[in-house]
């Protein structure tokens, strides 16, 4: 059934070893660089019980309900309510969250069109990822992805160097595997388990390698460690920072020392054929709900650009509007490539209905390669008040607070507390150490750029371009056809 909020709290508090700052965390849903994103998570869950939200967040299945974020697109009608749902929930919460769930379940659907594949290099494992498929519907987990290791010098093999710079299998017991190592991760700190999968990918020779396995590891198990980055919340005001004291999503460097894994969540171990068909196809449900978040990210751009244009009066003005509108074509780019994905959308080989990949690829280098040049557009529309504007202590005190009242006021319309309000939100989209950390995040949180065009590569059918030439060229009949 889905969780309550306090439910899914109260399974956060199972001995797990998290530092933050140095710092024993003893309860990760009340320190305050955690309890802030934990709580958006607890809402998230208990939205789903709330009359006006339970029929958009969840459906029902054999006389229990599940999260409408969780169950397996089978048809188009499965993504048009993810999309509803994701839009109810951004817009209850007034931000944008990336790691909740519904991103990396798709990895584990990946696992699903991959089962054949396989069961063929080791059949042992097959019925493991049906099994966690069901878990993560039944128990409603918050379940989130751990794919990168510290790497350490990448001129040498991970065997030349220290080998826990990458996760691998030490020994193996009646139980399971042990595994040493470290990934990092966002979320890890405050979700129930991870999957695990190496980031190795240049296996040429190697048939098996200790390094190429997949397993789920439970975030509070023996073993597993948890030494998060300082976290945005809670070390400036809220009110001059409203998005970094809500929505910071913190990263950990999760250690594995010596953690157990129980033979029956490993879906893959030591064939380095098994791992790398895992690589090629772990993003072909997942990004789409994290383009989506961009999507969104993009709102809030414009949303912040269009309200100072109108606070200033400025929006009468073509240059302004014409920067605005590169905004837009940013946004609905975007849009066009999600919408064109779900359009198009292929059946996977386990059945399940995924975006057009190379649509949906597309979007992805779209939304995260032009993200930095469409923040500074952003940052020249909302004008150099952002960086500059004194914080809400300033305005509330006697002795500036009459003067910045007088000159932070722009008319009868828009007063002084308004104008300072949105200068600190833009702020913290745009300026912000907050702002900095999530551009860097959007940059590799589903692999670096190349990866990305890689991505595009492998999944454009080039047959139509070259057939087309061929003809137009008139080209011998000599030359191969081209494989699909």
């Amino acid at each position: 059934m889905i969780r309550t909020g306090d439910q899914y709290r109260e399974g956060l508090r199972d001995g797990r070893e998290v530092w933050i700052e140095g710092e024993r965390v003893t309860d990760v849903t009340k320190h305050p660089a955690l309890k802030p994103i934990i709580d958006i998570k607890a809402r998230m869950y208990d939205m789903a019980y709330e009359a006006q939200f339970r029929d958009t967040l969840s459906y029902e299945e054999g006389g229990e309900r599940h999260s409408i974020f969780y169950k397996p697109p089978r048809e188009a009608k499965d993504w048009q309510d993810k999309l509803v749902a994701v839009d109810q929930v951004l817009k209850d919460i007034g931000g944008v969250v990336t790691r909740v769930g519904d991103e990396t379940i798709g990895e584990m659907w990946s696992l699903t069109d991959g089962r054949d594949v396989l069961a063929e290099i080791d059949p042992r494992f097959a019925a493991n990822i049906d099994h966690h498929i069901q878990a993560v519907i039944e128990k409603d987990i918050f379940h989130v992805s751990a794919n990168t290791d510290p790497k350490g010098d990448r001129s040498l093999a991970p065997q030349d160097q220290d080998p826990d710079l990458m996760v691998h299998v030490t020994k193996e017991t009646d139980a399971g595997i042990i595994i040493r190592g470290a990934k990092y991760e966002t979320a890890a700190a405050y979700a129930d388990q991870a999957y695990l999968k190496p980031t190795v990918g240049a296996w040429s020779t190697e048939k098996l390698s200790d390094y190429a396995v997949g397993c789920i590891v439970k975030m509070g198990a023996p073993g597993v460690k948890h030494i998060c980055r300082s976290g945005f919340a809670g070390k400036s005001n809220p009110t001059d920072y409203p998005l970094a004291n809500r929505f910071d999503e913190v990263e950990a460097l999760v250690v594995f020392d010596d953690v157990l894994i129980p033979w029956e969540d490993v879906f893959f171990y030591r064939h380095t054929r098994a791992a790398q068909f895992v690589r090629q196809t772990l993003h072909r449900y997942s990004a789409f709900p994290y383009v989506l978040r961009l999507l969104y990210n993009a709102d809030m751009m414009i949303g912040a650009a269009m309200w100072n244009a109108k606070q200033t009066g400025l929006d009468k003005l073509q240059a302004v509007r014409e920067k605005l509108a590169d905004l837009v074509v940013y946004r609905e780019g975007i849009n066009a490539h999600l919408t064109a994905s779900l359009a198009m959308a292929e059946r996977s080989p386990g059945g399940l209905l995924m975006p057009q990949q190379s649509m949906l690829y597309a979007g992805r280098v779209l939304a995260c390669s032009q993200l930095p040049a469409m923040m500074h557009i952003a940052r020249e529309l909302c004008g150099g008040q952002i960086c500059i504007t004194p914080n809400s202590d300033a305005f509330a005190a006697e002795g500036s607070g009459q003067w910045l009242d007088k000159f932070y006021s722009l008319n009868q319309n828009w007063q002084s507390d308004d104008r300072r309000k949105l200068l600190a939100f833009a702020r913290d989209l745009l300026n912000s150490d907050y702002a900095g950390h999530r551009l860097t995040f959007v940059q590799f949180a589903q692999a670096p750029h190349f990866n990305h065009l890689a991505a595009v590569y492998n999944s454009f059918d080039f047959s139509g371009p070259l057939d087309f030439v061929k003809k137009s060229a008139d080209l011998s009949d000599r030359i191969d056809a081209p494989k699909q």
